[in-house]
């Protein structure tokens, strides 16, 4: 799961990354060409080292502790960019136009792809986290997940209703099954790229109750394997057809395409004067309505990788922490904080992606610069993997009334242990008021529709979106200003980034300033209830 979040933050870069082409003195878009990703390896570096200390981590875990340098984390991180750049980035348009092909069974993956996976694999990131017995690297997840953000390879997903699964399982004299039944949406479920493909099948035994408990797991591959590892006959496992779908055509490979071009596009005076005077125009990035896009893009790519890293740390705990106490305790912060990270990062790349076409006007509407197609490959990532609201009441049903507030407990505990820490600095208290206020009123919040749901269970539903929005929007604003006081704290020492550090808490004051308010809205929206949702009868939907 951390891994497929882990792609949506490339999906935010890349309405922003044409910027760097009109650098080199480009002046309109008529003259670019489609843009190409570029890794952002200086804030990637700033979130494991800096902010998250990834070397301080790995030396608590003991599986890591003589293995894992911040020289080869920044190895894999530049092997990574330089892979995701050169070889993926330029396969975006090709992927989509192309698309796969499928003929009698067999899908064709676009020019390029088999090459570009061969090499994938060579390099060894697909195996980075799978343990050496296994023929892995043994390195830590949260590597990998840093990794798989710039690639952005998708994962196999399944529907949202898994007890309605009817897939059926025959056991075999042999000791095998004999599994029948249909599966959709299977990213990258058949290909020409390795010489075989195992799926991971649902299926139910004869006698198997109903609902989720009566569903196992099986191994299915496309090709049989001897004993002695080498490829067998063919099994009876076919695809049937390629849907026709919006976007992700080519849905094995990276989508990153272009950065927002307003330093340069010049469209109107700024209302305040001409602020380039010599030109016929001022650039667009001038207009406030043009920075709030910018803005939001860059405050939500930013806070999503932090959120995003801070997870997989707490992923490697739970897999190599020491005591039971931790794993636990980390187990308890990942299982609440996942449905978060999913379906909130996934809205907010959708929305950035939206903002990214607005931005270029209308050529943003144009396919040859990539901004639509961005919008089409990142609206995917609010669907599979479970739907925004199969994650928010994944979040408030289970994980928060599920466990009667205990997990949310665990994680206010942190934030309030950051703001009690930081309650007298005075830099810091643009960001540490309104954080202490919402996480207060966070436990409030959570009182309150429990209460509800207590006279209706339905309640629950009714409020679980908005929930899901306040509780990213609050686990954002957590994060932010820990961003905000390492910036400080950088400055404080001298460093010479001056410029990188003073983005950072800028854009963290733009997202406390602007952003995180819309918590007040979804409060509103939760305040008012089941009733206005369902007082409607179904067929007076017809009028």
């Amino acid at each position: 799961m951390l891994h497929d979040v882990a792609e949506q933050i490339c999906v935010i870069e890349d309405t922003r990354r044409i910027y760097e082409d009109y650098k080199s003195g480009l002046t309109s878009i008529e003259e670019t060409d489609m843009p190409q990703y570029k890794a952002p390896l200086r804030d990637m570096h700033f979130v494991l080292h800096e902010l998250l200390n990834a070397e301080e981590h790995y030396a608590k875990l003991p599986a890591f502790q003589e293995t894992v340098s911040r020289e080869l984390i920044d190895q894999y991180l530049e092997a990574g960019a330089d892979f995701c750049e050169n070889e993926l980035s330029p396969l975006n348009q090709i992927g989509d136009s192309e698309g796969c092909k499928w003929n009698d069974g067999v899908v064709t993956t676009p020019t390029g792809f088999k090459a570009a996976y061969d090499k994938y694999v060579e390099l060894g990131f697909p195996s980075l986290s799978v343990p050496e017995e296994h023929g892995g690297q043994g390195l830590p997840g949260s590597l990998a997940t840093a990794i798989s953000e710039m690639v952005g390879s998708a994962n196999w997903a399944w529907g949202s209703d898994l007890g309605i699964i009817r897939s059926k399982a025959e056991p075999q004299a042999d000791g095998s099954y004999a599994i029948s039944g249909e599966k959709i949406f299977i990213s990258a479920g058949e290909h020409d790229m390795a010489d075989n493909i195992v799926h991971i099948v649902l299926a139910r035994l004869p006698g198997a109750p109903k609902g989720t408990k009566g569903i196992s797991l099986f191994i299915v591959p496309k090709f049989n394997v001897n004993a002695d590892g080498s490829i067998a006959d063919r099994n009876a496992v076919r695809c049937g057809s390629i849907e026709h779908k919006m976007g992700i055509h080519a849905s094995e490979s990276s989508f990153q395409g272009a950065l927002a071009y307003a330093k340069d596009r010049l469209a109107m005076r700024s209302l305040s004067g001409p602020k380039a005077p010599e030109k016929e125009a001022d650039p667009i990035i001038v207009h406030p309505a043009v920075r709030n896009m910018l803005m939001t893009q860059k405050a939500f790519a930013e806070g999503g990788r932090a959120l995003v890293y801070f997870l997989s740390q707490y992923a490697d705990i739970v897999e190599q922490g020491v005591t039971e106490e931790d794993r636990k305790f980390a187990d308890n912060i990942l299982s609440l904080l996942t449905p978060i990270a999913k379906a909130f990062l996934t809205e907010t790349g959708s929305e950035s992606a939206k903002h990214g076409v607005q931005v270029f006007g209308g050529h943003g509407f144009i396919s040859e610069h990539g901004m639509e197609q961005i919008v089409r490959d990142t609206r995917i990532s609010c669907l599979y993997e479970g739907t925004t609201e199969i994650q928010a009441l994944d979040l408030l049903g289970r994980k928060v009334l599920g466990t009667q507030g205990a997990m949310l407990k665990d994680f206010t505990k942190i934030i309030h242990k950051f703001a009690e820490a930081n309650k007298d600095n005075a830099d810091l208290k643009e960001f540490v008021e309104p954080l202490a206020a919402l996480n207060k009123e966070w436990g409030d919040l959570t009182m309150q529709i429990g209460m509800k749901a207590m006279q209706n269970p339905d309640e629950v539903g009714a409020a679980a979106v908005d929930y899901l929005y306040f509780s990213g929007y609050v686990t954002l604003a957590f994060l932010w200003a820990r961003m905000a006081l390492v910036a400080q704290q950088k400055l404080a020492e001298g460093s010479t980034e001056t410029g990188f550090y003073n983005a950072k808490i800028k854009t963290a004051r733009f997202y406390f300033k602007k952003i995180l308010p819309r918590v007040r809205s979804h409060v509103d929206v939760i305040a008012g209830g089941l009733d206005p949702l369902m007082s409607l009868d179904a067929e007076d939907f017809a009028f």
